[in-house]
């Protein structure tokens, strides 16, 4: 009896992750795991009202898309969810507290804002690695960017790159030019102690790396995202 149950929780476990993943490839979410901590355990700094506007891919500046890349994971269009060289180099040094952001790749990343919470532990980088390979089958990689940079903190309660483009410059994401969305890609360390307007000597000197960074890679890393085929996409269930 208790090894039936058992059975049945480990199908649970692993099966539930997959339907959310499937639900989520179609359906924008409406909260997600980050958003849910900050309002049940609010951190000092955070807002009573929080701002959020989704917006499709194709309504956020190709400048914004490269950026998030650059600063955050260059390997994006070829890894399948997770860098594992960087990844075992962190664990290297890693302390007693579990893996560090370092090694997070944007896919990871998004799984982490959008299903876990925020605590660090083994356990839950696990879940985060599940959710991750997941997301890259089910999701492919346009998707994975659409819904890291809706949901992605870039301020104090400001959810998505819609709002803190309109947070910090009054304008669109459609609209972000090079170098706005370097300044927002240079906040994402560390959202709550960094601005990306106006910006400190430590934004500024982000900005520029940011910005060599988005030169190299070039359009033809977006390109590469945009032709990564998911399983949906494989099987002609994409609408």
């Amino acid at each position: 009896m208790l090894k039936r149950f058992f059975i049945k929780l480990l199908l649970f476990v692993l099966l539930f992750p997959i339907f959310l993943v499937i639900v989520f490839k179609f359906i924008n979410p409406p909260f997600w795991g980050w958003e849910i901590s900050r309002m049940l355990f609010p951190p000092q700094g955070y807002p009573a009202h929080t701002q959020h506007e989704w917006v499709n891919l194709d309504k956020i500046s190709k400048n914004m898309q490269l950026a998030v890349i650059a600063s955050e994971d260059q390997t994006f269009p070829e890894h399948h969810g997770i860098d594992v060289k960087a990844t075992l180099a962190v664990l290297r040094h890693e302390g007693k507290n579990g893996p560090a952001r370092g090694a997070s790749t944007i896919s990871q990343q998004a799984a982490k804002n959008m299903f876990l919470f925020p605590v660090h532990s083994y356990i839950r980088k696990g879940i985060e690695l599940y959710f991750s390979l997941l997301m890259e089958i089910v999701w492919g990689k346009e998707r994975i960017l659409e819904v890291y940079l809706n949901i992605i903190e870039f301020g104090p309660g400001i959810y998505g790159v819609e709002a803190a483009s309109e947070h910090f410059f009054h304008i669109p994401a459609s609209r972000l030019s090079a170098q706005q969305a370097a300044q927002l890609a240079a906040v994402l360390p560390n959202p709550y102690k960094i601005k990306a307007s106006p910006m400190s000597n430590y934004v500024y000197q982000r900005t520029l790396w940011i910005r060599r960074q988005m030169r190299q890679l070039g359009m033809v890393t977006l390109n590469k995202v945009y032709n990564e085929q998911s399983l949906f996409k494989s099987f002609h269930l994409y609408p």
